[in-house]
């Protein structure tokens, strides 16, 4: 606590800045800090026939009463289906007519993930109790490997990978620039009385457990124990499949949260 708030005052109230600070000095660790409203509410999701349209939906209201609400669900439900058909829907007298219909509780619908085209898998993942989902894309180069029994396994297994790990980005290239040069300055900065090629070394070592963490690809495979990466999982069974497999991108809703990729 003594130290959150002395960190808040030499930052002068800036929480970001703060948040650097007790990072810098060992107290926080990467990727933990997020930014979080007190709601409730359920994530939905759709998937098009074919796999190739996929819909993740969070939809919000005041009670987790409500959240649990059948009538609350189905209309979660209804509004992937419309964006899926219409991203550029107008839901809002849907909307309207649900405030109504279940006991005068207002909810909203924050941003929405979808994509169409090419050879490639949609495949989503709720969490029980509805309250993270994950939506990915992932391609392949032949028609019939998306048919694949294996390939559609592969699929799911990193669905939960995503919604486990949460992971912020695919894969280290896509790690914005600021990012990595802050990843770079904090590490640097826990050891600047060191010799600079020390200090060189211990960068390279910290940002590798960065990109462990932040980077979808680099992180050990949940349902290996972390044995192997996913990297190296996807690579096996794209070997096993006789193409190549390419995991394209995601997102990765959980109620209150910010949506981050």
């Amino acid at each position: 606590m003594m130290e959150c708030k002395k960190a808040l005052g030499e930052a002068k109230g800036d929480l970001n800045a703060a948040v650097d600070i007790l990072r810098k000095a060992g107290a926080a660790t990467a990727g933990k800090i997020a930014a979080r409203e007190a709601r409730e509410g359920l994530i939905a999701q759709y998937i098009a026939p074919g796999g190739r349209t996929g819909v993740l939906v969070e939809v919000n209201c005041q009670t987790d009463f409500v959240a649990r609400n059948d009538m609350f669900r189905a209309f979660g439900r209804r509004r992937g289906q419309r964006l899926a058909a219409d991203p550029k829907a107008n839901l809002e007298p849907e909307r309207e007519a649900a405030v109504a219909k279940i006991r005068g509780e207002r909810e909203d619908s924050p941003p929405r993930a979808h994509g169409s085209g090419g050879q490639r898998d949609d495949r989503r993942y709720i969490h029980t109790g509805a309250k993270v989902g994950v939506l990915v894309e992932v391609g392949a180069g032949k028609e019939a490997t998306v048919a694949n029994d294996d390939f559609k396994q592969l699929v799911k297994d990193i669905t939960l990978q995503i919604a486990a790990g949460h992971p912020l980005v695919v894969s280290r290239e896509q790690v914005p620039a600021d990012v990595l040069a802050k990843e770079k300055e904090i590490a640097a900065d826990q050891f600047k009385n060191k010799p600079p090629q020390a200090i060189a070394k211990i960068v390279e070592g910290k940002l590798e457990k960065f990109y462990q963490t932040y980077c979808l690809v680099d992180q050990g495979f949940v349902k290996k124990n972390s044995e192997i990466s996913v990297k190296e999982h996807v690579a096996t069974v794209a070997k096993q499949l006789g193409d190549e497999v390419t995991i394209r991108r995601f997102v990765r809703f959980q109620i209150g949260e910010a949506v981050t990729a």
